[in-house]
């Protein structure tokens, strides 16, 4: 690979709109390069403020700091996103290569000596400085980063630090990679349109074209989403087939990601003991807003049991309408929708053509962002991103001011990562002059040319979830860049993005977009209703899959050492595991088994999965503020923007909710959301 200066577009900042990365200039040959000189360019800029002559203040270490790496930057946010939402051969080749080369990199900056001995410095004499809250907190947050990744260790364990972070940044490329070839494999590949019987007529095409698309043409493909039970469960009416869909969702990545996983959860607790914690999960929880493993515990053992009860009466019901003794996994969607449909007179097909993808977005999302925050979006055909699938859109405020760009990706493919994630390409900063690009992916299949988009409830929920991480990101107002947007601690991350849930159903907004794509008659006035009776109804199950996820990822990382199991134990210990927690329910397997649980053997939610639920109490209380405060939305939606949106982690997270609500956070709102409150 090579590529000169002046052809290099990550060389130099982005001239376009925002600093928008030129994608239309980007190829796979820009990458190493770019990533080379970023680094050097990085180190050579971190070894200048550590030699500096003069004394350290705030502006020539930790500003200049934030300064620092802004080709490497660049490079990584693009490459990054390309890698889960556009991959190829030589995209993952170079995941490989890159990996652990970048995990050696970020050990040079933190464990930089001169360094650190500059922040460590100002850090001692920080309440004679004179510093605001925003300045305190970057070098309170610099600071602490440096301790928690091991610079007061002696040489000897840097050296086997170093060791163990560039071990684990390879299994995590090798667990992503692993899974994307188990995903390929585990699609079911069917002759004919009848076998998919009960799936709506759109749903087959997309499955047609899916097949297609991976050369099987004349057939039908149903490939994996990145969850256990398959969305087409609910629908389709062959049982045998059902029980062949749910057998190869849960069977992917056992045999090859098994004992990467064991291999991770070892370096993980390896790593943890050297710096001084009995456990990864220690050493995780220690910087998030729940600070203890006792307060993790407590929750969530808190909530098995009525989760637990609430999913055996939800399943009694189903095994009632079945007419079985006991419903099995395979089974418990498809008699989900029958008692939906019976209970509470709620066919989700019946839902689905008042939920096209285009009136969702634009009616939905975008008018709810408007009402709560005063927000514009315009199509910017001109602008180009890095697939032709993925839409730009300019965001203004309020009194028409230029905030940012957003990026849609809402079509699944084979080059896409399951799963639906948000990421900024650009991050907001005043000091740098940026203001941010942002993008969310999902993953709806893609029907036929000219056919609309029509979206589950759950899809369209989970666009609504994403949208809340993107407006963390587009809302922040920070002057440093590492304290932008969702750059909060990881059990707070998902609040914000939860909250945003709630403007789904909100009635003006719910009745803006839910029309019929062809008559454009509005839904009907008692679905929502029943919409959220039926809802309600499966709490207890999405409680305990979402729940029984949480355990075993804290399970995994709360391991010392010598507690590690055999490399090839991995289901062994899953299944000990959720026996141990009373979360062992045949019918509900956890929403991510250990070989496809990407969000914590690859993404940042190691010992972190906890916090959708930790979020949630926060999430909860904030949605009973919105009703309940007597504000008109606006004004309370200006007040969790200025409050919280808008800070980023430049506060402290749990100060920042009590700005918002005015006292600390409850669980009751939380248990009252799920039914467990009786």
């Amino acid at each position: 690979m090579s590529a000169d200066v002046t052809s290099n577009p990550f060389f130099a900042p982005s001239d376009l709109p925002y600093e928008l990365p030129p994608f239309a200039r980007i190829r796979n040959e820009h990458y190493l390069p770019a990533f080379v000189r970023g680094m050097d360019e990085q180190l050579a800029e971190v070894a200048a403020i550590g030699a500096a002559a003069e004394p350290a203040t705030f502006e020539n270490t930790a500003a200049a700091l934030e300064r620092s790496g802004a080709v490497l930057d660049r490079v990584s946010r693009v490459f990054f996103n390309k890698a889960a939402a556009d991959t190829d051969d030589e995209i993952q080749a170079l995941e490989a290569e890159i990996t652990p080369r970048l995990a050696a990199h970020e050990d040079a900056l933190l464990l930089d000596a001169a360094l650190f001995a500059r922040l460590d410095a100002l850090f001692e004499r920080r309440e004679r400085l004179g510093l605001d809250e925003e300045q305190r907190m970057l070098l309170e947050r610099q600071h602490t980063r440096r301790v928690r990744a091991g610079a007061r260790l002696v040489p000897e364990q840097q050296q086997r630090l170093r060791a163990l972070n560039a071990e684990m940044a390879a299994r995590c490329t090798e667990f992503a990679q692993n899974l994307r070839t188990a995903d390929a494999a585990a699609a079911l590949v069917l002759d004919r349109a009848e076998e998919l019987a009960g799936l709506p007529a759109d749903q087959i095409a997309a499955a047609a074209r899916n097949a297609e698309a991976l050369g099987h043409e004349g057939k039908f493909v149903l490939s994996m989403k990145n969850v256990s039970n398959q969305p087409e469960l609910a629908a389709l009416t062959d049982p045998a087939l059902r029980a062949r869909l749910l057998a190869a969702s849960l069977r992917r990545g056992a045999d090859s990601n098994g004992p990467v996983a064991v291999a991770l959860a070892g370096l993980r607790a390896e790593r943890a003991a050297l710096l001084g914690y009995p456990s990864h999960a220690a050493w995780e929880v220690a910087d998030g807003t729940a600070k203890t493993t006792d307060a993790v515990e407590d929750l969530l053992g808190r909530l098995v049991a009525p989760a637990v009860a609430n999913a055996e009466r939800e399943g009694a019901a189903l095994a009632e309408v079945a007419g079985v003794a006991e419903i099995g996994a395979a089974d418990w969607q498809f008699y989900s929708e029958r008692v939906r449909k019976e209970r509470f007179d709620l066919d989700a097909a019946e839902l689905r053509p008042y939920l096209e993808l285009e009136a969702v977005l634009h009616d939905g999302v975008f008018h709810a962002a408007g009402l709560v925050y005063g927000l514009t979006f315009t199509a910017r055909p001109d602008l180009v991103a890095y697939h032709p699938d993925a839409r730009v859109f300019e965001v203004h405020d309020a009194d028409g001011g230029a905030l940012g760009l957003y990026i849609g990706d809402f079509h699944a493919r084979a080059s896409k990562r399951g799963g639906a994630w948000m990421n900024a390409l650009v991050a907001q900063s005043r000091l740098l002059g940026h203001r941010p690009v942002v993008v969310n992916n999902l993953n709806v299949a893609k029907p036929p040319a000219g056919e609309p988009v029509l979206l589950t409830w759950r899809e369209v929920l989970t666009l609504f979830h994403e949208f809340g991480h993107a407006l963390h990101g587009l809302l922040s107002d920070v002057r440093y860049p590492s304290l932008s947007g969702t750059q909060v601690p990881r059990d707070f991350v998902e609040f914000p993005s939860q909250v945003n849930e709630v403007w789904a159903d909100w009635p003006e907004v719910l009745a803006h977009y839910a029309r019929h794509h062809v008559t454009g008659e509005p839904m009907p006035p008692e679905l929502p209703a029943r919409l959220r009776e039926a809802e309600a109804f499966g709490a207890g199950f999405r409680m305990v899959e979402q729940h029984a996820a949480a355990v075993l990822d804290w399970a995994w990382h709360s391991l010392s050492p010598d507690q590690v199991p055999d490399e090839d134990a991995a289901e062994v210990f899953e299944a000990a595991t959720l026996q141990r927690h009373g979360l062992a329910m045949a019918a509900i397997p956890p929403r991510y088994r250990t070989g496809y649980f990407a969000h914590v053997f690859h993404g940042d939610y190691a010992a972190g999965y906890y916090g959708y639920r930790w979020a949630e109490v926060l999430d909860a209380d904030t949605v009973r503020w919105f009703r309940e405060n007597g504000k008109t939305v606006r004004e309370s939606g200006e007040i969790f923007r200025r409050e919280l949106l808008s800070k980023g982690g430049s506060v402290d997270a749990l100060g920042a909710f009590r700005a918002v609500i005015g006292r600390d956070p409850r669980i009751e709102p939380l248990l009252a959301r799920h039914g467990l409150d009786g």
